[in-house]
């Protein structure tokens, strides 16, 4: 039987150095999410020095998505039974290596490969920094505070890829897009032992549950790859319905694997958790419309028909970050007050009204009319909606599986950036298919994006009643009544 962690109630007992070390894990949540789109706007230039094949430009990206994505939930268990300090450092090595293979790789096939050993680094990181933060702040506001700082950070980060990428790759060029995160990531590793402190399970034996872990990164693997196919083939292509098939059997196998284990990977009561769930959904939907809305179909439209530069655009986007930082300072403080549910839900609303206004957009559209309001509007969105969701599905978890629920929470947020791309970008592409004969490029690409748009809208007002009933107030237990 396992033994409860004792931590000190008080948050200047249980780490003096807390903010310190608060910013260091918010500077590692930055750099992984920054990696999944920040590559993006490179793309050009890495084809014309390695020459990739369209499927190669297309796992440059995905690559990093699939093992990421994959890896989560075991990243999250490892860091719960072998200390979560010591697998975000391993974390932290493997990222910087792997990046520092990324800039230095000669051909297009080994910079998927040291993309895919990026991407497992990021699943050791993730999970464990956020577990850490949930057993440095002990207490009820400063821990809503902190999950505040987190989940703008997430937010920030899934936003400023072509602000970062566009200047870098005209500059220096792409490779440093990755040499970048070798210094900060020597940083991390130094800072690592001096601010953070050592939290695992202590007294637990057990096993990692290889068969349940095994079953469970596979068909998370699968789902991220097929859904990074639809935009390429289809639904029903060869390459996506036997992975759709196949996610759905492993999902049988390890539903079954998990009913039988007396160790299971998802404790019972955090696979029945409403607050886990209602979080993690608010979560995928926060991510589907930023990675497939703004960051993914937005700039397309604002390159291919307004015709900015991906450099241009990004500068332009800013306001999204910046309104995000004040969605999310505005959000902790409403949290607090009100709880999750109800800030989760305006929240939705709000993005909801910025892709709206998006679906208006003309092919001979300025940015101060067509882009400068929905920027406005989301990123308030953004930064409240992803706050709400971390702090929600967080908010009934015990201390001792803190990793495995920072690995659903971080995996709700990547899994639906890939599935918003494929979804959304889908769409454009069959609609602006559809276009009359002789209609102009220009005008038929607009009439897809406007398409995409609306189903950006229909994604938040589904997740919409589903996050109210999930996240009902008398639902949603404040860390403060909870004794860690």
């Amino acid at each position: 039987m396992s033994r409860p962690i004792r931590v000190a109630t008080s948050p200047e007992r249980a780490q003096p150095h807390r903010w310190y070390a608060l910013a260091l894990l918010c500077t590692t949540l930055f750099l992984i999410i920054l990696d999944s789109s920040i590559v993006i706007v490179a793309i050009p230039s890495i084809d014309g020095d390695l020459a990739l094949s369209a499927d190669g430009a297309q796992w440059v990206v995905s690559a990093y998505a699939v093992t990421f994505g994959g890896l989560l939930l075991l990243g999250g268990r490892a860091a719960d039974r072998l200390g979560r300090r010591r697998v975000f450092m391993w974390g932290v090595a493997v990222f910087a290596l792997s990046s520092l293979g990324c800039g230095l790789a000669p051909s297009g096939e080994l910079l998927v490969v040291a993309r895919m050993f990026q991407g497992a680094g990021a699943a050791m990181m993730a999970p464990s920094a956020l577990s850490i933060v949930m057993a440095t702040f002990v207490e009820a506001a400063e821990r809503n505070r902190a999950l505040g700082f987190w989940g703008a950070t997430g937010g920030i980060g899934g936003t400023t890829g072509a602000l970062v990428g566009g200047p870098i790759t005209q500059g220096p060029g792409w490779p440093w897009i990755f040499f970048l995160n070798v210094p900060v990531c020597v940083a991390l590793l130094a800072l690592s032992p001096v601010l953070l402190r050592e939290h695992h399970e202590r007294g637990r034996g057990g096993s990692f549950g290889a068969p349940a872990a095994a079953t469970v990164t596979m068909a998370a693997m699968l789902l991220v790859y097929a859904v990074v196919q639809v935009p390429v083939h289809g639904w029903t292509g060869p390459r996506t319905w036997p992975a759709l098939v196949a996610v759905a059997v492993l999902g049988v196998v390890f539903w079954r694997a998990e009913s039988r284990s007396a160790d299971p990977l998802i404790p019972p009561r955090l696979a029945r958790s409403p607050a886990l769930i209602g979080g993690s959904l608010v979560t995928v939907a926060i991510g589907m419309m930023v990675f497939g809305g703004v960051a993914f179909t937005l700039t397309l439209y604002a390159q291919n028909v307004l015709g900015y530069s991906a450099s241009a655009f990004g500068l332009m986007s800013s306001i999204n970050a910046v309104m995000a930082i004040v969605g999310s300072t505005v959000g902790q403080r409403a949290v607090t007050r009100c709880g999750p549910g109800r800030v989760a839900v305006v929240s939705l609303l709000i993005t909801a009204l910025a892709c709206a206004h998006l679906t208006r957009i003309d092919a001979d559209g300025t940015f101060l009319t067509d882009l400068l309001p929905a920027l406005l509007i989301f990123g308030a969105g953004l930064g409240a909606g992803t706050v709400a969701g971390t702090i929600a599905a967080l908010s009934e978890v015990e201390e001792r599986h803190s990793g495995v629920a920072s690995g659903i929470s971080t995996a709700a947020f990547q899994l639906g950036g890939a599935l918003g791309v494929a979804l959304i970008s889908s769409a454009a592409v069959w609609r602006t298919g559809r276009a009359p004969a002789g209609t102009m490029l220009e005008d038929a690409l607009t009439d897809g994006y406007r398409f995409g748009f609306m189903v950006a809208v229909a994604i938040a007002l589904v997740t919409l009643p589903l996050a109210h009933i999930l996240l009902r107030p008398a639902r949603t237990t404040s860390p403060s009544r909870r004794n860690p």
